[in-house]
């Protein structure tokens, strides 16, 4: 069935697994064959990996306590203030002298904290402070668009050179693990390309606002209290696309026009809703939580979301995180906990990604409880064909926002024919393995079930065909065959690269 938690593909079960992960199991290499062989195929060498997350990944362990739930209420995110004499510089005198204050205990954080309901904006005789550490008063004194990156420790990303948007396409993400089993396998987050522009860019935004126009706040809605965190994500993005695509994406120079040569369209900043000016700029889904003062726990306050399966941010906003993840078994028993904490600890310079992924008929972007295409899920169509059937990933970022201590869920949906497979080594075997033998409950929370009797039987073609033409080599000398793992390429697969610039015409 479709999935019904608040992320795609058990974000959040994910997490609470990773969390309590912490072995990994080391492969030997038979160099010398592999070398040979992909080096005659113009492939790189794969670096083989027998530990069931990729390289990179973030895997701390953190038990619940056994006598009582924790307290989360004195529990706050690393603060950012030190880098305020920094920040300090870019801004006018008078500005500056505001951002210089002795930073706040944690209990005079929790007396004078920023209510999660009310706007910032408000003008407060005692000033107010979010989790990070930042009063009120600094924030205002900081004004519009601030140096994000010194904020939040990030680097903006490197002006993408030579790009043309009419063949750019996305990286060819294929997030499979071996053996399969609901980890996050985060990695650092690669900076320059939090938001990535391809050639479907105006088509995406026209499909996102018409979505918008049909289901109104079952994709974009946003709670009191959350206009901080609203504008400090929609200012941080459109820095992004300034730097990384500076040719196609500008700021006035009073930042209060943002001009879309892409689109040909001027946006006055001022008068509109930041996640409005998302959806009309930016094709990726954000969803938002925010630190309540009242309990430490975060919760779901603003969000613009047009990719999701089985659920839709009017079924989810206000809810806690666990609230949000009621239904998913052992939840509460065994993830709660760690989530909390690691949400509790999460620093603002420490990005990470992620994929998730399923098997669908078309391409189904939306699709709300109720939704026809949901049909498609429930039966094997015997007239289906290979050329109908995608892999979709849903390539997803988390990040903590500097100012409002938001955490950000950032995801996009990406489409591509499994037909694709035939020609990337190691990726047939490998997602036919987990099709096979993956643990039945995760395999059917994933629900890949409708597209197997085509799928399978094709990527069993595709996989002997790579071994004969001598493309998937044994990883030992004496093995028979492949000991299928995730690939130390992950999310990608060997010579990814050269397939990708060749399909843009590089």
């Amino acid at each position: 069935m479709a999935n019904l938690s608040f992320l795609p593909d058990q974000w959040m079960v994910g997490l609470g697994t990773l969390l309590l992960l912490s072995t990994a199991v080391i492969l030997v290499v038979n160099k010398r064959q592999r070398e040979a062989v992909l080096g005659r195929l113009h492939f790189q060498r794969r670096r083989t990996s027998g530990a069931s997350t990729p390289p990179r990944s973030i895997s701390p362990s953190k038990k619940a306590p056994t006598n009582g739930a924790p307290d989360f209420v004195n529990a706050f995110p690393p603060s950012r203030r030190s880098v305020l004499p920094e920040l300090a510089k870019t801004l006018p005198s008078a500005a500056s002298k505001k951002l210089l204050s002795t930073e706040p205990s944690g209990n005079f954080l929790v007396k004078h904290a920023l209510p999660t309901t009310q706007t910032y904006s408000l003008d407060n005789e005692v000033p107010k402070y979010t989790p990070t550490g930042f009063s009120t008063a600094e924030i205002k004194a900081m004004g519009d668009f601030p140096a994000y990156d010194i904020l939040s420790g990030v680097p903006l990303p490197q002006a993408y050179k030579n790009f043309d948007v009419t063949r750019a396409l996305p990286r060819p993400y294929r997030p499979l693990r071996w053996k399969y089993h609901q980890t996050m396998s985060f990695q650092k987050m690669e900076t320059d390309w939090w938001l990535e522009v391809e050639n479907t860019y105006a088509a995406r935004v026209k499909e996102r606002q018409d979505l918008f126009k049909e289901y109104g706040n079952k994709v974009l809605d946003y709670l009191p209290g959350s206009e901080l965190v609203c504008k400090e994500l929609m200012e941080m993005c459109l820095q992004f696309y300034c730097a990384r695509y500076p040719a196609h994406f500008s700021l006035s120079d009073d930042k209060k026009v943002f001009h879309n040569r892409l689109l040909g369209t001027e946006t006055i900043i001022k008068r509109f809703h930041p996640l409005h000016i998302l959806l009309n700029n930016v094709p990726e889904d954000f969803a938002i939580v925010l630190r309540n003062e009242e309990d430490g726990m975060y919760y779901f306050r603003a969000g613009v979301i047009c990719s999701s399966l089985g659920w839709n941010v009017g079924t989810k906003i206000g809810m806690q995180l666990e609230e949000i993840h009621g239904k998913i078994p052992d939840y509460k028993e065994k993830m709660s906990f760690s989530m909390d904490r690691f949400f509790s600890k999460m620093a603002t310079h420490s990005p990470i990604q992620r994929g998730s992924w399923g098997l669908e008929v078309g391409k189904p972007l939306f699709m709300p409880p109720g939704h026809p295409h949901e049909a498609l899920r429930e039966i094997q169509n015997a007239e289906l064909k290979i050329e109908e059937c995608n892999l979709r990933v849903d390539w997803q970022t988390l990040r903590r926002l500097p100012l409002s201590a938001g955490i950000v869920f950032n995801f996009k949906a990406l489409f591509t024919p499994v037909t694709e497979f035939r020609d990337e080594p190691y990726i047939p075997a490998l997602l036919l393995k987990i099709l096979k033998e993956g643990k039945k409950n995760l395999m059917e929370y994933k629900g890949t079930w409708h597209t197997e009797h085509v799928c399978i039987p094709k990527l069993e073609e595709y996989a002997a065909e790579q071994v004969a033409k001598g493309w998937v080599v044994p990883e030992m000398e004496g093995q028979e065959e492949w000991n299928v793992a995730t690939l130390a390429e992950s999310p990608y697969f060997p010579g990814w690269e050269e397939k990708w610039h060749r399909q843009q015409g590089f």
